[in-house]
Protein backbone atom coordinates (compact mmCIF):
# COMPACT_ATOMS: atom_id res chain seq x y z
CA UNK A 1 0.00 0.00 0.00
CA UNK A 2 2.88 2.53 1.28
CA UNK A 3 4.84 1.88 -2.01
CA UNK A 4 1.34 2.23 -4.50
CA UNK A 5 1.46 5.38 -2.54
CA UNK A 6 4.85 6.25 -3.24
CA UNK A 7 4.67 5.33 -6.53
CA UNK A 8 2.04 7.83 -7.51
CA UNK A 9 3.17 10.55 -5.71
CA UNK A 10 6.18 10.09 -7.73
CA UNK A 11 4.05 10.45 -10.94
CA UNK A 12 2.48 13.67 -9.67
CA UNK A 13 5.66 15.00 -8.42
CA UNK A 14 7.23 13.99 -12.23
CA UNK A 15 3.80 15.56 -13.97
CA UNK A 16 4.75 18.76 -11.79
CA UNK A 17 8.14 18.39 -13.16
CA UNK A 18 7.44 18.07 -16.65
CA UNK A 19 5.26 21.29 -17.04
CA UNK A 20 1.90 19.27 -18.31
CA UNK A 21 -0.05 21.02 -15.36
CA UNK A 22 1.15 24.41 -16.23
CA UNK A 23 -0.40 23.09 -19.77
CA UNK A 24 -3.58 21.73 -17.93
CA UNK A 25 -4.33 25.13 -15.90
CA UNK A 26 -3.50 27.00 -19.40
CA UNK A 27 -6.04 25.33 -20.88
CA UNK A 28 -8.78 25.71 -18.27
CA UNK A 29 -8.31 28.99 -18.14
CA UNK A 30 -8.70 29.47 -21.15
CA UNK A 31 -11.68 27.24 -21.59
CA UNK A 32 -13.56 29.32 -18.42
CA UNK A 33 -12.65 32.40 -20.36
CA UNK A 34 -14.29 31.13 -24.02
CA UNK A 35 -17.76 30.22 -21.47
CA UNK A 36 -17.61 33.27 -20.24
CA UNK A 37 -17.34 35.39 -23.29
CA UNK A 38 -20.06 33.37 -24.62
CA UNK A 39 -22.58 33.66 -21.72
CA UNK A 40 -21.34 37.67 -21.58
CA UNK A 41 -22.33 37.74 -25.49
CA UNK A 42 -25.41 36.04 -25.64
CA UNK A 43 -26.90 37.82 -22.37
CA UNK A 44 -25.32 41.62 -24.41
CA UNK A 45 -27.73 40.00 -27.24
CA UNK A 46 -30.84 39.00 -25.24
CA UNK A 47 -30.56 42.89 -23.34
CA UNK A 48 -30.18 44.28 -27.23
CA UNK A 49 -33.20 42.16 -28.17
CA UNK A 50 -35.46 43.86 -25.44
CA UNK A 51 -33.73 47.11 -25.64
CA UNK A 52 -35.90 50.10 -27.28
CA UNK A 53 -33.95 53.42 -29.03
CA UNK A 54 -35.92 56.45 -29.13
CA UNK A 55 -35.29 59.50 -30.81
CA UNK A 56 -37.41 62.01 -29.29
CA UNK A 57 -37.81 65.99 -29.70
CA UNK A 58 -36.05 67.93 -26.43
CA UNK A 59 -39.35 69.64 -25.43
CA UNK A 60 -41.03 66.19 -24.48
CA UNK A 61 -37.94 64.94 -23.16
CA UNK A 62 -37.43 68.03 -20.99
CA UNK A 63 -40.80 68.46 -19.41
CA UNK A 64 -40.24 65.06 -17.86
CA UNK A 65 -43.50 63.42 -18.67
CA UNK A 66 -41.43 61.33 -21.08
CA UNK A 67 -39.55 59.66 -18.22
CA UNK A 68 -43.26 58.99 -16.52
CA UNK A 69 -44.06 57.29 -19.36
CA UNK A 70 -41.71 55.34 -19.97
CA UNK A 71 -41.68 54.34 -16.43
CA UNK A 72 -45.20 52.66 -16.56
CA UNK A 73 -44.56 51.28 -19.74
CA UNK A 74 -41.06 49.31 -18.50
CA UNK A 75 -43.10 48.38 -15.49
CA UNK A 76 -45.39 46.48 -17.77
CA UNK A 77 -43.17 45.30 -20.70
CA UNK A 78 -40.56 42.86 -21.16
CA UNK A 79 -38.86 46.25 -23.40
CA UNK A 80 -36.87 49.09 -21.81
CA UNK A 81 -36.69 52.64 -23.54
CA UNK A 82 -33.55 54.19 -24.40
CA UNK A 83 -34.31 58.21 -25.09
CA UNK A 84 -31.93 59.97 -27.42
CA UNK A 85 -33.23 63.67 -26.87
CA UNK A 86 -32.61 65.53 -29.72
CA UNK A 87 -34.30 68.28 -31.95
CA UNK A 88 -37.15 67.41 -34.31
CA UNK A 89 -34.62 67.15 -37.46
CA UNK A 90 -32.08 64.99 -36.07
CA UNK A 91 -34.61 62.59 -34.43
CA UNK A 92 -36.01 62.00 -38.08
CA UNK A 93 -32.60 62.03 -39.73
CA UNK A 94 -31.07 59.24 -37.45
CA UNK A 95 -34.92 57.52 -38.13
CA UNK A 96 -34.08 57.62 -41.68
CA UNK A 97 -30.20 56.36 -41.19
CA UNK A 98 -32.05 53.65 -39.15
CA UNK A 99 -30.38 54.31 -35.79
CA UNK A 100 -33.22 54.39 -33.63
CA UNK A 101 -36.23 52.34 -33.41
CA UNK A 102 -38.72 54.86 -33.63
CA UNK A 103 -39.73 58.75 -33.29
CA UNK A 104 -41.26 60.76 -31.07
CA UNK A 105 -41.43 64.54 -32.28
CA UNK A 106 -43.19 67.66 -33.77
CA UNK A 107 -43.09 68.47 -37.21
CA UNK A 108 -46.39 67.69 -39.11
CA UNK A 109 -45.20 68.29 -42.87
CA UNK A 110 -41.31 66.17 -42.15
CA UNK A 111 -43.67 63.17 -40.33
CA UNK A 112 -45.85 62.84 -43.36
CA UNK A 113 -42.65 62.96 -45.97
CA UNK A 114 -41.33 60.52 -43.45
CA UNK A 115 -43.62 58.06 -43.97
CA UNK A 116 -43.96 58.95 -47.72
CA UNK A 117 -40.38 58.12 -48.55
CA UNK A 118 -41.05 54.64 -46.69
CA UNK A 119 -38.31 55.50 -43.37
CA UNK A 120 -41.36 54.78 -41.01
CA UNK A 121 -44.83 53.20 -40.39
CA UNK A 122 -47.32 52.97 -37.96
CA UNK A 123 -47.59 57.20 -36.96
CA UNK A 124 -49.89 58.33 -34.10
CA UNK A 125 -51.02 61.41 -33.13
CA UNK A 126 -50.26 61.59 -29.77
CA UNK A 127 -50.91 65.04 -28.13
CA UNK A 128 -50.37 68.49 -28.77
CA UNK A 129 -49.40 72.21 -27.15
CA UNK A 130 -48.95 75.44 -28.83
CA UNK A 131 -45.75 77.27 -29.13
CA UNK A 132 -45.93 81.20 -27.79
CA UNK A 133 -44.00 84.21 -28.24
CA UNK A 134 -42.14 85.45 -25.14
CA UNK A 135 -40.28 88.59 -24.79
CA UNK A 136 -39.23 91.02 -21.94
CA UNK A 137 -42.07 92.41 -19.53
CA UNK A 138 -42.22 95.82 -21.32
CA UNK A 139 -42.80 94.33 -24.29
CA UNK A 140 -40.40 97.75 -25.97
CA UNK A 141 -41.55 96.29 -29.81
CA UNK A 142 -45.65 96.37 -28.54
CA UNK A 143 -46.92 93.02 -29.94
CA UNK A 144 -48.40 91.65 -27.18
CA UNK A 145 -51.96 90.12 -28.03
CA UNK A 146 -50.93 90.62 -31.78
CA UNK A 147 -51.65 88.19 -34.18
CA UNK A 148 -48.45 86.03 -34.79
CA UNK A 149 -47.86 87.27 -38.48
CA UNK A 150 -48.19 90.83 -37.14
CA UNK A 151 -46.02 90.26 -34.57
CA UNK A 152 -42.99 88.88 -36.73
CA UNK A 153 -43.13 91.97 -39.06
CA UNK A 154 -43.32 94.41 -36.45
CA UNK A 155 -40.44 92.43 -34.70
CA UNK A 156 -38.28 92.77 -38.27
CA UNK A 157 -39.39 96.09 -39.21
CA UNK A 158 -38.21 97.20 -35.41
CA UNK A 159 -35.17 95.20 -35.60
CA UNK A 160 -36.05 93.51 -32.43
CA UNK A 161 -33.13 91.32 -30.79
CA UNK A 162 -34.60 88.36 -31.36
CA UNK A 163 -32.86 84.70 -30.50
CA UNK A 164 -33.63 81.67 -32.57
CA UNK A 165 -32.98 77.94 -32.23
CA UNK A 166 -31.54 78.00 -35.76
CA UNK A 167 -30.73 73.91 -35.62
CA UNK A 168 -33.47 72.59 -37.98
CA UNK A 169 -35.76 71.47 -34.66
CA UNK A 170 -39.44 71.41 -34.71
CA UNK A 171 -39.53 74.73 -32.94
CA UNK A 172 -36.97 76.55 -35.42
CA UNK A 173 -38.93 74.53 -38.59
CA UNK A 174 -42.40 76.35 -37.43
CA UNK A 175 -40.44 79.53 -36.80
CA UNK A 176 -39.08 79.69 -40.24
CA UNK A 177 -42.79 78.99 -41.60
CA UNK A 178 -44.28 81.68 -39.58
CA UNK A 179 -41.32 84.40 -40.85
CA UNK A 180 -42.52 83.17 -44.18
CA UNK A 181 -46.14 83.88 -43.34
CA UNK A 182 -45.15 87.49 -42.68
CA UNK A 183 -43.50 87.92 -45.82
CA UNK A 184 -40.05 88.60 -44.07
CA UNK A 185 -36.38 86.63 -44.67
CA UNK A 186 -34.65 87.59 -40.59
CA UNK A 187 -31.21 88.26 -41.59
CA UNK A 188 -29.04 91.52 -39.28
CA UNK A 189 -27.68 91.67 -36.32
CA UNK A 190 -30.85 91.46 -34.30
CA UNK A 191 -31.60 88.47 -35.26
CA UNK A 192 -29.31 86.11 -33.19
CA UNK A 193 -29.25 81.97 -34.04
CA UNK A 194 -28.35 80.26 -31.10
CA UNK A 195 -27.60 76.22 -32.42
CA UNK A 196 -28.63 74.88 -28.64
CA UNK A 197 -31.51 73.12 -27.53
CA UNK A 198 -34.47 75.19 -26.19
CA UNK A 199 -34.07 75.31 -22.40
CA UNK A 200 -30.17 76.83 -23.46
CA UNK A 201 -31.94 79.40 -25.91
CA UNK A 202 -34.45 80.39 -23.16
CA UNK A 203 -31.81 81.75 -21.23
CA UNK A 204 -29.65 83.25 -24.03
CA UNK A 205 -33.23 85.11 -24.59
CA UNK A 206 -33.63 85.82 -20.81
CA UNK A 207 -30.15 87.33 -20.76
CA UNK A 208 -30.36 89.84 -24.06
CA UNK A 209 -34.02 90.39 -22.94
CA UNK A 210 -34.67 89.69 -26.43
CA UNK A 211 -37.79 87.93 -28.48
CA UNK A 212 -37.80 84.54 -28.94
CA UNK A 213 -40.80 81.35 -30.20
CA UNK A 214 -41.33 78.46 -28.06
CA UNK A 215 -43.51 75.77 -26.91
CA UNK A 216 -45.83 76.37 -23.66
CA UNK A 217 -44.38 73.17 -22.11
CA UNK A 218 -40.65 73.91 -21.85
CA UNK A 219 -41.85 77.68 -20.68
CA UNK A 220 -43.75 76.64 -18.03
CA UNK A 221 -40.73 74.05 -17.06
CA UNK A 222 -38.19 76.74 -16.63
CA UNK A 223 -40.49 80.44 -16.31
CA UNK A 224 -39.42 80.52 -12.46
CA UNK A 225 -35.58 81.09 -13.93
CA UNK A 226 -36.99 83.72 -16.60
CA UNK A 227 -38.00 87.13 -16.47
CA UNK A 228 -39.81 86.47 -19.97
CA UNK A 229 -43.10 86.64 -20.26
CA UNK A 230 -45.97 85.24 -22.74
CA UNK A 231 -46.67 88.22 -25.38
CA UNK A 232 -48.39 86.58 -28.05
CA UNK A 233 -50.52 83.08 -27.39
CA UNK A 234 -53.72 81.19 -28.87
CA UNK A 235 -53.75 82.16 -32.62
CA UNK A 236 -54.28 79.59 -34.15
CA UNK A 237 -51.46 78.91 -36.61
CA UNK A 238 -49.49 78.42 -33.32
CA UNK A 239 -50.78 74.81 -32.88
CA UNK A 240 -47.97 72.32 -32.02
CA UNK A 241 -49.26 68.57 -32.34
CA UNK A 242 -46.56 65.38 -31.71
CA UNK A 243 -46.69 62.39 -33.61
CA UNK A 244 -44.60 58.86 -32.41
CA UNK A 245 -43.63 56.69 -35.65
CA UNK A 246 -42.04 53.23 -35.87
CA UNK A 247 -38.83 53.25 -38.18
CA UNK A 248 -39.63 51.08 -40.65
CA UNK A 249 -37.16 47.97 -40.26
CA UNK A 250 -37.17 46.86 -44.19
CA UNK A 251 -35.55 50.13 -45.08
CA UNK A 252 -32.71 48.89 -42.79
CA UNK A 253 -32.67 44.70 -43.04
CA UNK A 254 -29.10 44.86 -41.52
CA UNK A 255 -29.65 47.37 -38.44
CA UNK A 256 -31.82 45.36 -36.44
CA UNK A 257 -34.48 47.35 -35.94
CA UNK A 258 -37.12 46.46 -32.67
CA UNK A 259 -40.23 46.90 -35.12
CA UNK A 260 -42.18 44.80 -32.00
CA UNK A 261 -40.48 46.88 -29.25
CA UNK A 262 -41.32 50.14 -30.87
CA UNK A 263 -44.80 48.97 -31.96
CA UNK A 264 -45.04 48.39 -27.79
CA UNK A 265 -44.56 51.79 -26.99
CA UNK A 266 -46.47 53.52 -29.56
CA UNK A 267 -49.72 51.01 -28.56
CA UNK A 268 -48.92 52.36 -25.07
CA UNK A 269 -48.55 55.47 -25.23
CA UNK A 270 -51.58 56.04 -27.87
CA UNK A 271 -53.75 53.67 -26.06
CA UNK A 272 -55.97 54.61 -22.60
CA UNK A 273 -53.25 54.42 -20.00
CA UNK A 274 -50.43 56.25 -21.49
CA UNK A 275 -53.16 59.32 -22.93
CA UNK A 276 -54.43 59.26 -19.47
CA UNK A 277 -50.82 59.96 -17.90
CA UNK A 278 -50.20 62.65 -20.54
CA UNK A 279 -53.84 64.63 -19.42
CA UNK A 280 -52.79 64.83 -15.93
CA UNK A 281 -49.10 65.63 -16.39
CA UNK A 282 -48.70 69.29 -14.91
CA UNK A 283 -51.63 70.03 -13.36
CA UNK A 284 -50.38 69.76 -10.17
CA UNK A 285 -47.14 71.78 -10.40
CA UNK A 286 -48.73 74.22 -13.28
CA UNK A 287 -52.45 74.70 -12.86
CA UNK A 288 -52.69 73.37 -16.69
CA UNK A 289 -51.47 70.18 -18.67
CA UNK A 290 -48.52 70.70 -20.72
CA UNK A 291 -49.73 68.67 -23.45
CA UNK A 292 -53.35 68.12 -24.25
CA UNK A 293 -54.33 64.32 -26.22
CA UNK A 294 -57.27 63.82 -29.09
CA UNK A 295 -59.44 62.11 -27.06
Amino acid sequence: MLSKFIGGKNKIIKILKSGKVNFYITLFICLLVILFLCTFLLSCEKIAEKRVLLGVTTSIYDSGLLSNLISVFEDRSEYSILPIAVGTGEAISMGEKGLVDLIFVHSRQDEERFIKEGFGINRKDVMYNNFVILGPEGDPAGIKNLAVVEAFKILSKNESVFISRGDNSGTNIKEMSLWKEADVIPQGNWYIKSGQEMILTLKIADEKKAYILTDKATFLTSADSLSLKILVEGDEILFNPYGIIAVNPLKHKDMNINFKGASGFIEFISGKDGQGIIKDFGLKDYGQPLFYTYF
